[in-house]
């Protein structure tokens, strides 16, 4: 298929677990109903994000994969006949957790997963205390709508990631997302940020002609251990085309539900104006491996 109808759902989360799924479902279905056919929802949906601090208790968020929310948000999608883009804190056995990504299909099969692979550990962004580092690497997951590069947040960052989906015949990237600015920073240094953030994800759709979805969450979250001052998610989630250009992005502060038209065909015509893929020199590239080049 070449036309392909996108909805992106922008929230705000509470701590109030069964009140996010039911807002969430509530949205999909409204998505559902204005026609989207491919739904993406952003990073760690299912609650506040825990990862401001290291709290052992906080594992008990983390649930199987299959589990209770693949299976509610499979029903959803089935009922709907939707495919989904989902984000879960996975526990894969004691001790051994990961940050998930699960694309479910039409009829509520679980089409694939991918499990975060780059991990950050920042201040109010302690993520290597919760998760492992991904193990199932860089492949699109093939669904009826299309072959989905499906990365998560702070593989946002990293061209590789990008390229792997691309070189793997992705149709787009995604980016389900939870990043906003640490409240102390001055308001220059933090729209450097999000200009950064936003330019650089255009920089993959480019570099590989690709449409980019990327998700985020929106909605101020204070710190439970008061060390900083929280959260502020910044929202601007955004779709841009192969050339980078941008066909929408949300608002910075507010929760928005879009449904948006996308035209993967047209990423095979700027492939032939733009042929990186063919110029690429791949007998040189040999050194990209190693973690730096002294």
């Amino acid at each position: 298929m070449s036309q392909l109808r996108i909805g992106i759902l922008q929230q705000k989360k509470t701590a109030d677990i069964i009140e996010n799924m039911k807002a969430i479902e509530e949205n999909v279905t409204d998505l559902a109903r204005r026609g989207a056919e491919l739904i993406i929802l952003s990073e760690l949906h299912n609650s506040l994000y825990f990862c401001q601090v290291e709290d052992v208790n906080n594992f008990d968020l983390a649930e199987t994969i299959p589990g209770p929310s693949t299976d509610f948000f499979g029903e959803l999608a089935r009922r709907l006949g939707v495919v989904m883009v989902i984000s879960l804190f996975e526990k894969r056995a004691a001790g051994l957790y990961h940050n998930t990504a699960v694309v479910i299909e039409k009829d509520g099969t679980i089409a694939g997963k991918y499990r975060k692979m780059h991990i950050p550990d920042d201040p109010a962004y302690y993520e290597k205390f919760y998760f492992t580092p991904g193990d199932l690497g860089f492949h699109p997951i093939q669904t009826s709508v299309g072959k989905l590069g499906v990365l998560v947040c702070w593989d946002q960052w990293y061209p590789e990631a990008a390229r792997l989906m691309a070189l793997q015949g992705a149709d787009l990237l995604i980016y389900p997302t939870a990043i906003g600015y640490e409240t102390s920073d001055t308001p220059e240094e933090q729209q450097r940020q999000r200009t950064a953030w936003t330019t650089v994800q255009r920089g993959h759709a480019v570099a590989n002609g690709l449409p980019v979805v990327t998700v985020n969450r929106v909605g101020f979250e204070p710190d439970p251990s008061g060390q900083t001052k929280g959260i502020q998610f910044w929202g601007s989630s955004f779709v841009a085309g192969p050339q980078g250009e941008l066909f929408y992005q949300a608002s910075d502060d507010d929760e928005e539900s879009l449904v948006l038209d996308i035209d993967l065909g047209h990423s095979e015509q700027v492939r032939r104006w733009w042929p990186f893929l063919r110029d690429r020199r791949i007998d040189e590239y040999g050194d990209i491996t190693k973690r730096f080049i002294d």
